[in-house]
């Protein structure tokens, strides 16, 4: 699926500011710490690429992104896409995709991938160690062993290759430059995923155990209140 003039998830959260005022207000995680763009450009973060994971900040609080880990697919010239892998929803694969239920890793449900056209499906998949995704029609390598998988290819054919796959109604796009801006914002975290991250269980807070696996101090955001009048 390609991101060129598709829709874009709308202005990020920290959008158009006519007051040039920062929205944020004092930063909980520490003062007068270098913008995302500053610590992007001397090496300090790593850069946003196919495989990258977004994990939206502690001041980003509109219900669409809140807590959210947004898996890069696409990141090039045109824009980026991708797709939110911690929000399942109540449909089970079954009932919309009834052929690849054995393929798909539990919980076998139907994930919320993001705002742009939920009545479309995408689907990721984990390749086996050592497998070639050359070797079967239908797969795409996204980053290292996570591919995408073409929704139209048969099931029996990739249970062989695969470990499992995750299927998305919908995705998160960004349009050129819209992305580098929330970044700026320090809206999302930069991270790289493992594939385990794709097929985690239900019970697992994926948005959490990628930020304790990060360099000091992103650990701490780990058990940051999103909500601080609340505590």
């Amino acid at each position: 699926m390609g991101i060129g003039g598709e829709e874009s998830h709308g202005q990020g959260p920290h959008g158009d500011d006519p007051e040039g005022e920062d929205p944020r207000g004092d930063d909980p995680r520490g003062h007068d710490h270098p913008s995302y763009g500053d610590r992007e450009a001397a090496g300090e973060l790593p850069r946003v690429r196919p495989g990258s994971i977004l994990l939206a900040s502690t001041d980003l609080l509109e219900d669409t992104f809140r807590r959210t880990a947004v898996y890069v697919i696409e990141h090039n010239d045109a824009g980026t896409l991708g797709v939110v892998i911690n929000r399942m929803s109540q449909t089970a694969v079954h009932n919309l995709l009834p052929h690849w239920t054995d393929l798909a890793a539990s919980p076998r449900a139907v994930y919320v991938g993001g705002p742009v056209k939920q009545d479309a499906a995408l689907c990721l998949g984990v390749m086996q160690r050592g497998a070639d995704p050359d070797s079967v029609f239908g797969l795409r390598t996204v980053s290292g062993r996570v591919v995408l998988v073409d929704l139209d290819a048969d099931p029996e054919e990739l249970a062989d290759v695969l470990e499992g796959v995750r299927i998305f109604a919908g995705y998160a796009g960004w349009g050129i430059g819209q992305l580098a801006d929330e970044l700026r914002h320090d809206s999302w975290m930069v991270a790289s995923a493992m594939p385990g991250d794709l097929l985690a269980p239900a019970q697992s807070d994926v948005w959490s155990a990628v930020l304790r696996r990060q360099p000091w101090p992103l650990p701490l955001v780990a058990t940051h209140p999103i909500d601080i009048a609340r505590n």
